[in-house]
């Protein structure tokens, strides 16, 4: 598959680059960004996280503002970050924030017009990961993480696939997104009105089912705008009790839903994702 570089810059002895390729699953380009750590070589290939990105945000967002690559160059670690959703003219769109181009909610569409291009589970899952795999420096292991609809998109990618990443962790998650309104619109738009299909993406839902957990860390800010109506967390901190998963939840006071919490902790995040990663 042909990857167009579109930007590269250094960063603390490592690389990130900006990427844009034709994605077969998306049925349009789509871009991606990748730090490299120094450490990175074909004679040393390192383990990569994965970061989801919430609503409106792009690739660009974590890699601009988390100020991750300090941490992930002294850890060897390279980070991937996919975009939200499909782009393009072509590309199926909505008027509001929650819904269409930059609100993907790491699915696969099964209504239309959205089929057509939002199959965001198989591209996360599936298309892109071969993708690095086959263009750069890396390992087999891998583990996620994400922020919001990016933390949604997280956790419930790796209760689906508990084999293929080594841990998880998540800022501020849409944790229920059946029972709030942003999930309840995007489920409507791309999954249709039967909502039992909706629970095979929703994270409560499938951690009721799972028989075990890979090691689970979520950051959740106590004074985060959406946290009551939007997020949920209260739900999943039940399900969690109940199933007595190693999953540790952190509120932390203070912190709204924004980058600046997202900053204050991704250092904490990164050390977790590093013992299991190495």
């Amino acid at each position: 598959m042909m990857l167009e570089n579109i930007s590269v810059n250094k960063s603390f002895a490592g690389w990130h680059k900006q990427y844009s390729h034709a994605s077969k699953v998306l049925n349009c380009t789509m871009r991606f960004a990748i730090y490299l750590p120094p450490l990175a070589s074909e004679q040393n290939k390192v383990p990569v996280l994965y970061w989801l990105s919430g609503l409106t945000c792009t690739d660009e967002n974590f890699m601009q503002k988390a100020g991750a690559q300090k941490l992930a160059s002294e850890l060897g670690i390279a980070i991937v970050c996919p975009d939200t959703s499909p782009r393009g003219q072509e590309v199926a769109d909505d008027d509001g924030y929650d819904l269409g181009q930059g609100a993907g909610f790491y699915v696969n569409a099964t209504q239309a017009p959205w089929q057509i291009h939002y199959q965001m589970y198989d591209y996360v899952v599936k298309e892109l990961p071969e993708l690095i795999q086959a263009n750069f420096p890396v390992s087999e292991l891998k583990s996620i993480s994400g922020h919001s609809m990016g933390g949604h998109g997280a956790l419930m990618i790796a209760l689906k696939n508990p084999s293929a990443y080594q841990s998880v962790s998540a800022f501020s998650p849409i944790s229920n997104p059946i029972n709030c309104p942003w999930g309840k619109k995007a489920f409507t738009a791309y999954l249709g009105e039967d909502k039992s299909l909706w629970q095979h993406y929703d994270t409560c839902e499938l951690m009721k089912k799972a028989q075990s957990f890979m090691p689970a860390l979520i950051e959740q800010g106590a004074d985060d705008q959406f946290l009551t109506e939007q997020l949920k967390i209260e739900a999943l901190q039940a399900v969690v009790d109940a199933k007595d998963f190693d999953v540790e939840i952190n509120y932390q006071a203070g912190y709204d839903h924004s980058y600046y919490f997202i900053a204050s902790f991704i250092d904490k995040h990164l050390d977790f994702h590093a013992k299991h990663l190495t």
